[in-house]
């Protein structure tokens, strides 16, 4: 019942608001996280953020350029991606459950969102 949006093609140092909205399912009452994945490789964990307490969560190497945030109003979670490089390039989805903090064990994906940076 996710679905991503805001995907595109962006230059590098550029930026992209990608949105993950829901039918069916109240975000707010969820954790909510980011992965990626290039073809051939590992899905990786981006970022995610705590319903309960609002706490976020970073990997390394989009820490300080990525932001997760909320829109609880319009049941969205944003993941506002700036400074972008080539290696950001990566299918993007997001994902929801309902207990436990982390990039781990999640229930809900939606189909994921095509990012490519290049010149």
């Amino acid at each position: 019942p996710l679905v991503e949006s805001g995907g595109g093609l962006v230059q590098p140092g550029g930026s992209l608001r990608l949105s993950c909205s829901a039918s069916g399912l109240s975000l707010d009452r969820n954790n909510i996280g980011w992965f990626r994945q290039v073809p051939g490789t590992e899905r990786e964990g981006v970022s995610c953020t705590s319903s309960s307490d609002g706490k976020t969560t970073y990997s390394d190497s989009v820490k300080g350029r990525f932001t997760i945030s909320r829109d609880n109003a319009n049941n969205t979670v944003y993941l506002q991606m700036n400074s972008l490089k080539p290696e950001d390039t990566a299918v993007y989805y997001c994902a929801a459950k309902s207990s436990g903090f982390g990039l781990y064990n999640y229930d809900y994906w939606g189909q994921g969102t095509q990012v490519t940076v290049s010149s």
